[in-house]
């Protein structure tokens, strides 16, 4: 059953309790109470006093509260409820003028006592004015809180309709990045060895048959995800010299969960982009680890001069979508450590997903 489904259910069984309770109260308690024989005026009158307490319930629930109390009109609201109350009050005095049923419920209770008129007059006019009360009151508790239901449905709506936009808008950005990025490096390949460049063309084709078609829910499996990191990172090894040093660590069996696609791969890419140099040794270590529910990446490079891997300084839209996505996807079940420590000439990246 639907959250909306079981509201309503919730609803229609309030509505269906109050009246009960109210039906009990005006047609079993107060005439079994009295302990006479009630004449058959006081029936007609009590179900016409039911009829308009219903019609003012839903009065009250349908027009005065949505249209005054909720919307801020609270002084108009309050007038109306008080020229509501005042004129059932009357319409109930005119029932009892023109049924004679003060007479007459003196001539009942007479039987069993002397009459006491003034006090039955008080009672029923204090009865009248309290059921009234409580009519109103709960038909603008449950009003209300309906109100509030809706507004909470409405915002996590909107909410969720803002982040599945959100999400698919950050993706569109993170692919063409990563594809413009991997063509650049193809190009460059195509000057210097056809067959190599070949390779990577057929490469880069499963990648994108990934990407467009693996990953059209929105996420994917743990499995996919690494191998679409192996296929990156033996992508970017057709380029590389034999100065730099490539090593993935990743688990032998993977316990298959599901993952946001691609949200791995600007912190990878990012280790290209900037801990490799053209000259100089290098080395890239990205190690994934998974325990129970808990899955790391860490991705470690070295760090040259030519090359400013700050992430606050040169985020790039990769990185900058990436912990957008982490948010928006993974709020309050990630961590992100970024540490660069110049003096051991390391980048450090570490992050921990709890997929729970």
């Amino acid at each position: 059953m639907s959250l909306k489904s079981k509201s309503t259910t919730i609803t229609i069984l309030i509505h269906v309790l109050t009246w009960a309770v109210l039906g009990f109260v005006l047609f079993g308690y107060q005439p079994l109470t009295m302990n006479v024989e009630l004449p058959y005026q006081f029936w007609i009158k009590q179900n016409l006093v039911f009829f308009m307490l219903v019609a003012s319930f839903y009065l009250n629930s349908a027009i005065l509260v949505p249209k005054y109390l909720l919307k801020n009109r609270t002084g108009v609201y309050f007038l109306i409820v008080i020229v509501l109350v005042i004129s059932i009050y009357f319409l109930n005095s005119l029932i009892d003028n023109w049924f004679g049923m003060h007479q007459l419920m003196d001539a009942a209770f007479h039987k069993h006592g002397p009459p006491k008129h003034g006090e039955k007059r008080k009672f029923y006019d204090f009865a009248i004015l309290f059921i009234m009360a409580l009519v109103l009151g709960i038909s603008t508790s449950i009003t209300a809180i309906q109100k509030w239901q809706a507004d909470i449905r409405l915002r996590e709506t909107l909410e969720q309709d803002k982040i599945s936009s959100e999400l698919s808008f950050l993706k569109a950005q993170i692919n063409p990045h990563f594809f413009f990025n991997t063509l650049n490096n193809i190009y460059a390949l195509t000057h210097i060895n056809a067959d190599t460049s070949r390779k990577a063309i057929h490469q880069l084709s499963r990648m994108m048959r990934y990407v467009l078609y693996d990953t059209q829910h929105g996420t994917a499996l743990l499995s996919q995800e690494i191998a679409f990191i192996k296929d990156y990172i033996s992508l970017m090894e057709l380029r590389l010299t034999d100065k730099v040093k490539v090593t993935l660590n990743s688990p032998a069996a993977v316990n298959d969960m599901t993952v946001a696609p691609m949200i791995f791969l600007p912190f990878v890419e990012n280790a290209f982009k900037h801990g490799i140099s053209a000259t100089l040794p290098s080395e890239i270590l990205i190690s994934v680890d998974q325990n129970a529910e808990t899955l790391e990446l860490r991705v470690e490079n070295s760090i040259y001069k030519d090359a400013n891997p700050n992430l606050e300084e040169n985020k790039g839209i990769g990185l900058t979508n990436t912990l957008r996505r982490l948010d928006l996807l993974y709020a309050e079940k990630y961590t992100l450590d970024i540490n660069e420590d110049p003096e051991a000439n390391t980048y450090k990246v570490h992050l921990t997903l709890n997929l729970s």
